[in-house]
């Protein structure tokens, strides 16, 4: 037995990229081009897979490391293959690599080598984006008339080890687009025509003249009867990993789905998008359990209560009372809903309802926006809401936290989600740090987040580190409402259109302009007591703004 280390191979132009999953454990025999661990990028995720066969020895990284080309992820014990073979390819530098390659790839004709003084067009084609071959197009970015900054997004690819969106390497305005959703695609595939102006035409070419060093020499030296057993899908079921890209197994984490008790309905048994999405639609429905529930199913019926125990959900064929129209969920209501799901049935909800006097306010708010109607800046009463749920946060820190296991997590910071509605479904964009930002940089900012919103172009790093959720329906109607908490937070704000109100001045009855107000609080953390305080103190500041520089 040889002692081989196995290192991160050329995996395209990706530094310092997050390691989101490691696949394998000391102990673990694992054959050749096995995926061991899963990283990702702010563009791509991917599987790095192993060249040799052995058994893991010991591990060299761990969940969350960062990686790059070179760096060494475990040690194998592996039957005739010399310790020092694996070390040429994976610890060499991009010019070493360039040695390596068998064939450069060149860049393609249609790439300008001049530029006019005049308008000319840019083929922008596929760079170099590692060892993959006819990806498929799985999302379209942009469209004949866009604008493209170098580096924006064009398109979504996507192969049965990673998904990554192909950047652009020119600046323009999109001619026409050369792939439509579904084609496949490969290194030096054209993308798009772009019209650029004057010279910037003349910028460097498209990367894609960069050989890549191919791992399979390295490979080569593993047991050659085992590479045929890791393409063979009915090979060691039980021992397996679950067949899935990287997208679908990111997809299933975010909705807690376990992929090894799905069966896939893609080529060779992999499991889709869709196959995770129709699990949780058949265990929300009552017709499929999981492991988990199952085990849990006994204790619940005996009347622990470690389980819910639910009848299973009506199946009714509706077309038999009258014409129907199936319309299936967005993405975003599949995963809100789970979401919602969850956080509803985990978190002992409680829900206080107060009024809070916002006349003077709603003045003040009416004169601002006359005041500053030549700058576009448009404050919104959750604009002040938002700067009011700081004081008040301030004020209340236990209401600024999150649960983790036995302790509370108290934050120093004020990070605060507000609900949008879009086309698609609910989503909440954050406002970070909204104590260091006045009113009228809150009011912008939400304007540029709602409309990113609207238009699904929100990013996760838009909709992350929230410590506590206002949903606003003022523009609409109602009254109160019982608002979902937002996990991990512990609290959130709900509030509804205002309304004039009589109130007794202490000598005659005055119309008051009132705000509804709707604080759902975590009982785990929270008691009664405390949020009753928390919706006076924040409907006093509502009532009179000046008390937020206190």
């Amino acid at each position: 037995m040889a002692l081989v280390q196995v290192k991160v191979p050329d995996i395209g132009d990706f530094k310092d990229v997050a390691i989101i999953e490691v696949l394998v454990k000391e102990g673990d025999t694992i054959r050749p081009e096995q995926s061991l661990i899963t990283v990702e990028s702010d563009k791509a995720s991917m599987e790095i897979p192993s060249s040799h066969g052995g058994v893991v020895k010991s591990l060299k990284v761990k969940l969350g490391d960062k990686v790059n080309i070179g760096d060494l992820l475990l040690e194998l014990e592996s039957a005739g293959a010399p310790a020092a073979a694996p070390a040429p390819t994976a610890s060499a530098a991009p010019s070493a690599s360039a040695a390596a390659a068998p064939t450069p790839v060149a860049a393609p004709a249609t790439a300008p080598a001049a530029a006019s003084a005049g308008n000319s067009t840019v083929t922008v084609v596929v760079p170099d984006i590692g060892d993959f071959k006819d990806v498929a197009v799985i999302e379209l970015l942009v469209k004949p008339g866009d604008t493209v900054a170098v580096d924006q997004s064009l398109i979504t690819v996507e192969s049965d080890k990673a998904s990554m969106e192909i950047p652009s390497s020119h600046a323009g305005v999109v001619q026409s687009l050369s792939v439509k959703l579904g084609d496949t695609v490969n290194i030096g595939s054209p993308v798009l025509v772009l019209t650029v102006a004057g010279a910037a035409s003349a910028a460097a070419p498209v990367p894609v003249a960069a050989p890549v060093a191919a791992p399979a020499p390295v490979a080569a030296s593993a047991t050659p009867a085992t590479p045929a057993a890791a393409h063979n899908p009915t090979a060691a079921p039980s021992a397996a990993l679950p067949h899935a890209s990287p997208s679908v197994r990111k997809f299933a984490r975010e909705l807690g789905v376990p992929l090894d008790e799905l069966k896939g309905s893609g080529p060779k048994g992999r499991i889709t998008q869709d196959d995770v999405a129709g699990f949780v639609k058949a265990v929300m429905a009552g017709g499929v359990q999981t492991k988990a529930q199952a085990a849990k199913a006994p204790a619940a019926s005996a009347g622990s209560g470690a389980g819910l125990n639910l009848l299973a959900w009506p199946q009714v064929d509706f077309a038999k009372f009258g014409a129907v129209e199936r319309k299936p969920l967005s993405r975003i209501k599949k995963i809100s809903g789970a979401n919602l799901h969850r956080n509803w049935v985990v978190i002992p909800h409680v829900t206080n309802h107060d009024e809070a006097d916002i006349t003077e306010l709603e003045a003040f708010r009416v004169a601002m926006n006359k005041e500053h109607e030549k700058s576009g800046t448009k404050f919104t009463m959750l604009a002040f809401l938002i700067k009011a749920s700081v004081a008040a946060l301030k004020k209340f820190p236990e209401f600024n936290a999150s649960l983790d296991g036995d302790e509370l997590v108290l934050k120093k910071y004020f990070h605060i989600g507000f609900a949008a509605d879009t086309p698609n479904g609910l989503v909440v964009p954050v406002i970070k740090d909204a104590d260091q930002k006045g009113v009228a940089q809150i009011a912008k900012e939400m304007s540029e987040l709602a409309a990113k919103a609207r238009d699904g172009k929100l990013s996760p790093a838009d909709m992350t580190g929230g410590c506590f959720s206002i949903s606003s329906l003022g523009g609409i109607g109602g009254t109160y409402f019982t608002p979902i908490i937002n996990a991990p937070e512990v609290a959130i704000l709900g509030v509804c259109k205002s309304f004039i109100k009589p109130v007794w001045n202490g000598s005659a009855f005055e119309p008051r302009l009132t705000l509804p107000l709707s604080l759902s609080w975590d009982h785990r953390v929270i008691d009664g007591a405390a949020a009753a305080r928390f919706n006076a103190y924040l409907g006093a500041i509502l009532a009179d703004f000046r008390r937020v520089l206190l």
